[in-house]
């Protein structure tokens, strides 16, 4: 007979909404490279106490993140060939990701999301707002995510991501990128609504292929 599961404790619930939470504040793009995220400030922050903070930290740690720097943690300033290794990985899980879900012939209901965001864009883009456009083109990402069936893949496109996403709050404040993003997102779209996988996959390639020429370009600088 199978042994029954324990109840959870409130704390470890709260471990996961931290994580989450933490998570979604690295992906803002408004923690600068080198600041120290301290357990203690941070619960503070939260109102909550050091424990589920020092967990969530070491998570995201473990998800490569954030890295220990002395008491603290800090996000880790990515080379060029750290770079280069993230979008290998990004070019094999993405564009398969956008094959299948084109081959399922989303229909318009399904694809409304993603046409609402990329509206959403293009008003921010107008109006000259790299913020709006930034959370408009998170949503877009969410939406065409959720209808990739197979959840671990959705995990590790989402892993990934993460790694680089701080870095777009840098260079979508530059109106020409985001009009390159806009053109590669529209082409993605028009392969999804005809349900072409193979369209669909090339354009997401060619996509993700301009964004690391952007952030190569940008870590070059520094």
């Amino acid at each position: 007979m199978m042994t029954k599961l324990q109840t959870l404790k409130r704390p470890e619930l709260l471990g996961g909404r931290v994580y989450a939470t933490l998570r979604e504040h690295l992906r803002s793009g408004r923690v600068p490279v080198g600041q120290p995220l301290q357990e203690a400030a941070l619960a503070a922050q939260l109102g909550i106490s050091r424990t589920p903070v020092r967990e969530a930290l070491a998570r995201l740690a473990g998800d490569g993140l954030v890295v220990p720097q002395g008491r603290s943690y800090v996000l880790p300033a990515l080379t060029v060939g750290d770079i280069e290794d993230i979008y290998a990985l990004r070019f094999l899980l993405e564009p398969e990701a956008l094959r299948l879900v084109a081959a399922g012939k989303p229909d318009k209901r399904q694809l409304a999301p993603l046409h609402e965001a990329l509206e959403d864009m293009v008003a921010a883009h107008e109006d000259n707002d790299g913020t709006a456009f930034m959370e408009a083109n998170y949503r877009y990402r969410n939406g065409w995510t959720s209808l990739v069936t197979n959840r671990r893949l959705v995990r590790a496109i989402e892993l990934y991501a993460d790694h680089v996403r701080y870095l777009r709050g840098v260079t979508l404040d530059d109106a020409a990128i985001r009009k390159i993003v806009l053109e590669g997102l529209g082409k993605v779209t028009a392969a999804l609504m005809a349900g072409d996988g193979a369209a669909a996959a090339k354009a997401m390639h060619a996509h993700l292929d301009n964004a690391r020429r952007i952030l190569l370009s940008r870590s070059e600088r520094r």
